[in-house]
């Protein structure tokens, strides 16, 4: 471990220089430093990322600033969506420091930027220092690059410690591990709770939005950011009601069969027990829940016994299945998800072709009052099998079943 831990430092330090100073710091020169022009908002967290990050875009806009936004799904600007690439969530610092010139240019204040681990650790926001940076959870996801749960927390890190302002979740086990890696003053840090709330109003629109405590909680770290931005009350209500949600969370499918057709990005083991616990609590007995979800090849394997089993434990059954297996054997990540179960294995079907997959749970298991959720691909538009890219979509899969 020792050796894979020096490996890890020296990666870092590769990225310093290639993507870093080779590639970042020319793009400040080349696009005149926009950042310095700009109010940065970063959210990072393991889930919640994209939420979190539309919904206080959304907001933001319902109170009248000027503000664009880059996440995972799409990068906004105006009535503009740009594509930032497949699964890519913060794109290189070229693509970043020219979007945020032509921000600066069209007069904006605010950019909402959703930031992960691996585009911090590797340099992709060079030089960017936020405003405020807010955290959703840390919990176990992207092991195989960060080696550990110290590493990852470390790597979140970098953003929040550059920031003049973090907002930690005091609900979350993250929450004092991360200052005592930040060791900054005690003024810097903001926190916010699901169970200490003193905004009756507000507290109701979250509630009344979302029926999801995970939701909520996102919720509430985007009701900390508009705060610390004097958005009004009124405006941060008005913006939590109209928010329509996000393409690929929590996404309904509509159909005229009697089964509730769910489309979620959750791939992660806290990420599958919060959308499934959720869809149980909503699913009405004798009404079923169907997941239908795999592993990702080349990430994480540690993950894939945990969630084969949080899946078998709440839901009454699961089609495991192919989710971007690349160079990996499909049957070989389905053997892993299923390796520690002890029992519950009346409830698993197994089928390596995810649109069969999804067929056979919508056509052959689910009955009217079932739920289906389809898990792990969420709003992306490919899947990778070897090193190919190619056409996906889960949202569509579904509805040319259920057409």
């Amino acid at each position: 471990m020792w050796l894979k831990q020096i490996l890890y430092r020296i990666k870092r330090l590769y990225h310093f220089f290639k993507t870093g100073l080779f590639n970042g710091l020319v793009a400040e020169f080349k696009y005149g430093f926009p950042s310095k022009k700009l109010h940065v908002l970063a959210i990072t967290g393991t889930d919640g990322k994209t939420t979190s990050s539309t919904m206080l875009y959304h907001v933001l806009k319902t109170a009248g600033k000027k503000v664009a936004l880059i996440s995972t799904v799409a990068a906004y600007i105006g009535d503009e969506r740009i594509d930032t690439g497949f699964h890519v969530t913060t794109p290189t610092p070229a693509q970043l420091q020219k979007l945020m010139k032509r921000l600066v240019k069209e007069g904006y204040e605010y950019l909402v930027l959703e930031t992960t681990s691996q585009g911090v650790y590797q340099f992709r926001t060079w030089g960017i220092f936020p405003f405020i940076a807010g955290v959703t959870n840390i919990a176990q996801d992207h092991f195989d690059y960060h080696l550990n749960y110290q590493n990852y927390l470390s790597a979140k890190a970098l953003i929040l410690r550059d920031s003049e302002k973090i907002i930690l979740n005091k609900d979350d086990a993250s929450y004092q591990p991360l200052k005592d890696i930040l060791r900054v003053s005690e003024s810097r840090i903001l926190s916010y709770s699901v169970e200490h709330q003193n905004d009756p109003a507000i507290m109701r629109a979250i509630k009344n939005r979302f029926p999801e405590k995970y939701n909520v909680s996102n919720a509430l770290l985007v009701v900390k950011f508009a705060k610390n931005l004097e958005v009004s009350d009124q405006d941060i209500i008005a913006g939590i009601e109209s928010f329509t949600g996000i393409p690929g969370r929590m996404e309904e499918i509509k159909n005229s069969k009697g089964i509730r057709a769910i489309v979620d990005f959750a791939h992660t083991p806290q990420g599958l027990e919060k959308a499934l616990t959720a869809l149980r609590a909503q699913t009405k007995r004798p009404g079923r829940l169907i997941a239908v979800y795999g592993c990702a090849g080349l990430r994480d394997a540690l993950k894939r016994p945990m969630m084969g089993k949080i899946g078998t434990d709440i839901a009454d059954f699961c089609v495991f299945t192919a989710e971007d297996p690349r160079t990996e054997s499909v049957w070989s990540i389905i053997r892993q998800m299923k390796e520690q179960l002890t029992s519950n294995h009346d409830k698993i079907i197994s089928i390596a072709d995810r649109f069969e997959a999804i067929e056979f749970a919508l056509t052959k298991l689910a009955k009217q009052g079932d739920t289906v959720v389809v898990l792990g691909k969420g709003h992306e538009q490919s899947m990778c099998y070897g090193n190919v890219e190619h056409p996906w979509d889960d949202r569509e899969a579904v509805r040319k079943v259920l057409s």
